[in-house]
């Protein structure tokens, strides 16, 4: 089992290391990894990468039900094409259920809540029953992802500690696109129309000229992160 010294130990070990190796060791050294995808750009990649060293890796989608057609499309598709090892979880209550309670589009009068109902508690979730957990992020997103390392030691709310790996943490997006073009990978067909961080659709708009690539997620709102990536402790 890792522990958080282990980890800082190794951290320029980690780091030295290109996605495909990270993510090779990885799937030789632990049973219990899940990769978390939105099937971003960055997520695709990812995954295709994963498949080639283990076919049937977890593969984990959070469906808020709030998704645009266009992302539920790709996630069908590549799961159908890829035959992918697919989970989808979802939020406990649904739609109508949280209408009920909070109103109609607490989206709009309360994201973070509206975030931490339909991602960060099915996540908590899945978290608990992994050890290592895969994400797509990279520093150059948005200034709250600029520090992450490729593999951290985080600490769930119930005190499980989980490894935390970011294989393209150092990534660009122009990288992404190359990865992309490169093995001629399907996408999200809302990236042709400015949309250069997709989440869920009442959320999300394009992204203008001069604007950060995360700018088009919760506009006006003063909010940079879901939750999902906030949540737990690094150590």
């Amino acid at each position: 089992m890792f522990t958080s010294e282990f980890v800082r130990e190794r951290s320029d070990h980690f780091e030295k290391l290109p996605a495909q190796e990270l993510l090779r060791w990885v799937y030789s050294n632990f049973s219990s990894v899940g990769f978390t995808s939105s099937f971003s750009a960055d997520d695709v990649s990812i995954i295709h990468m994963i498949k080639q060293i283990k076919p049937d890796a977890l593969i984990i989608f959070i469906d808020t039900d709030f998704h645009f057609p266009e992302t539920y499309s790709l996630v069908e598709r590549l799961k159908k094409e890829w035959n992918l090892n697919l989970k989808f979880i979802k939020p406990e209550i649904s739609v109508e259920k949280q209408n009920q309670l909070y109103g109609e589009a607490l989206y709009e009068r309360d994201p973070d809540l509206c975030c931490r109902i339909r991602k960060v508690e099915p996540l908590q979730r899945v978290l608990k029953e992994i050890d290592v957990w895969i994400t797509g992020m990279r520093r150059d997103q948005s200034p709250t992802r600029a520090n992450i390392g490729k593999v951290e030691a985080h600490k769930l709310p119930d005190g499980k500690t989980i490894l935390k790996v970011n294989p393209i943490a150092d990534w660009t997006r122009a990288d992404v696109w190359r990865y992309v073009n490169q093995n001629n990978l399907p996408y999200n067909p809302l990236y042709d129309r400015n949309y250069l961080s997709i989440g869920c659709q009442p959320c999300t708009r394009p992204v203008l000229n001069g604007e950060d690539e995360r700018a088009g997620r919760w506009s006006g709102k003063g909010k940079l992160e879901c939750g999902l990536h906030t949540f737990t402790e690094k150590e």
